[in-house]
């Protein structure tokens, strides 16, 4: 199964972030050092919301109503005039439904590990929710996925496999659920970045290696 890492690292990946990098006027080495954060965190914590039943059941109706991987397969045209409206606003309301409470934390914490200001943060994540949507919507759709079993091991694809998978998936929840010190993410961050890890080779630990190992 692709997940993210190979989302990432795929020509669909480099355009993407190319695409966040000029809607947001930011650099293509920070846009991708964010994504590369960002995007396990927001399919962490979609992961989390499908852990119920009803979550599963409402993540599920959303893929078979509205995001149906399309939006994957025109990115050229989705950030060719500037990303449309109601994809920013479409993406606003899945932000606000998998992160609650905590997006401004969210925001804040990877603002500052990422050297992108919160403002830009939070219009990159508005970018990137709805694509995250596509993808899942995606990968439901090839795998004829229709139970909250099924969405719980696409996720969990999407995420690595394994017990780095795990133990990320754990500091992620942490972060979700921190006092608000944001210091949670140094150890997701560092997890992604490959920081004082040996076996960085898998999962998401990989991942900015393969972006940055020019």
């Amino acid at each position: 199964m692709s997940g993210l890492l190979d989302l990432l690292n795929s020509p669909m990946g480099k355009q993407l972030i190319s695409g966040v990098a000029g809607q947001a006027g930011q650099s293509e080495d920070k846009t991708a050092g964010l994504l590369s954060m960002a995007m396990p965190v927001l399919m962490g914590a979609m992961k989390k919301n499908a852990s119920t039943p009803e979550g599963a059941q409402g993540l599920l109706n959303a893929l078979n109503n509205k995001h149906d991987g399309g939006i994957l397969n025109d990115l050229g045209g989705l950030f060719g005039g500037g990303v449309d409206q109601s994809v920013m606003d479409d993406g606003a309301g899945i932000l606000g439904h998998i992160l609650g409470s905590k997006q401004p934390q969210v925001e804040n914490a990877l603002s500052q590990k990422s050297g992108i200001d919160a403002g830009s943060v939070g219009s990159i994540l508005k970018v990137a929710a709805p694509i995250l949507m596509g993808l899942l919507g995606q990968q439901t759709r090839q795998q004829n996925v229709s139970s909250a079993n099924g969405l719980g091991d696409i996720l969990g694809g999407l995420l690595g496999g394994g017990n780095n998978a795990n133990k990320q998936q754990s500091l992620i929840e942490s972060f979700l659920d921190s006092d608000g010190d944001g210091s949670i993410l140094d150890d997701v961050a560092g997890m992604v970045l490959g920081g004082g890890s040996k076996k960085s080779s898998g999962g998401l630990g990989g991942l900015l290696g393969g972006l940055f190992g020019k």
